[in-house]
């Protein structure tokens, strides 16, 4: 780290847990948001801040005047702009020093398999199940953590999935994919503003600590958010071995 840097980072390195060393390893990490909304806003400014060194931001979506009340990423004055485009301005006025890396379409298929491959950690900040049973794949296969975490009404959940350990669960196991299974939409449902930075900061938090190698991730749990009472549930989520994307391990 440069003179700029050792100051920038100051606070983490103040910390016995972090440290110059973990610092570092966090530098060289690289972090894949896949979701530049609600909960990627937060998490994606946060891994900025803190100096993870190649982030890449990937969505095809655009900015509209609805986003504005919680995907602080995002300003009024890029309504009709891509999503990543406008989360990568954002994230590299915090913290120049950074790569951010843009994908504004959805991630998918042979390329979501090459940005998992090539990350340090995955966090699933997108808003249907079809997306985030095929992140789960590609992390499953390629052997990436994967930090999910989801947000609608009042309700939030976090959960951690880091299948180099042979014991642990992975998406499916928890949320096993179905044709069934209805999609909720915050445009349907609505959504606290408040929360989507609350999971999305958490979700930033696991990532940290996964890259930057301290600290004991929320892997195995599952972590349920009422925030109109502020009262946190944990479960715990067993692997299960008859999983079609995980038994093979």
């Amino acid at each position: 780290m440069n003179d700029d840097q050792l100051l920038l980072y100051s606070r983490h390195i103040l910390l016995d847990e972090i440290g110059i060393e973990a610092q570092e390893r966090l530098l060289g990490a690289t972090a894949l948001v896949v979701g530049a909304g609600g909960l990627g806003s937060p998490a994606a400014l946060y891994l900025a801040a803190a100096g993870v060194g190649r982030i890449v931001l990937a969505d095809g979506d655009v900015v509209d005047l609805t986003n504005l009340q919680r995907q602080i990423l995002h300003r009024h004055d890029r309504i009709g702009q891509n999503k990543a485009l406008s989360g990568k301005r954002s994230m590299l006025e915090i913290n120049p020093g950074i790569e951010v890396v843009t994908i504004t379409a959805r991630l998918a298929g042979v390329e979501l398999e090459r940005e998992v491959a090539r990350s340090t950690v995955v966090l699933d900040c997108c808003d249907n199940f079809a997306t985030r049973h095929a992140i789960n794949r590609a992390c499953v296969g390629h052997g990436v953590p994967l930090v999910s975490g989801a947000a609608i009404g009042f309700d939030g959940q976090l959960a951690v999935f880091d299948t180099r350990d042979q014991q642990a669960p992975c998406y499916h196991c928890l949320f096993p994919e179905s044709p069934d299974v209805d999609e909720v939409r915050c445009a349907v449902m609505g959504v606290f503003a408040p929360l989507t930075g609350i999971i999305g900061t958490m979700q930033a938090a696991e990532a940290l600590k996964i890259a930057g190698g301290f600290g004991s991730s929320f892997s195995g749990r599952l972590g349920l958010l009422d925030s109109r009472t502020m009262h946190w549930n944990e479960v715990k989520v067993p692997r299960d071995p008859d999983c079609p994307v995980c038994s093979h391990r």
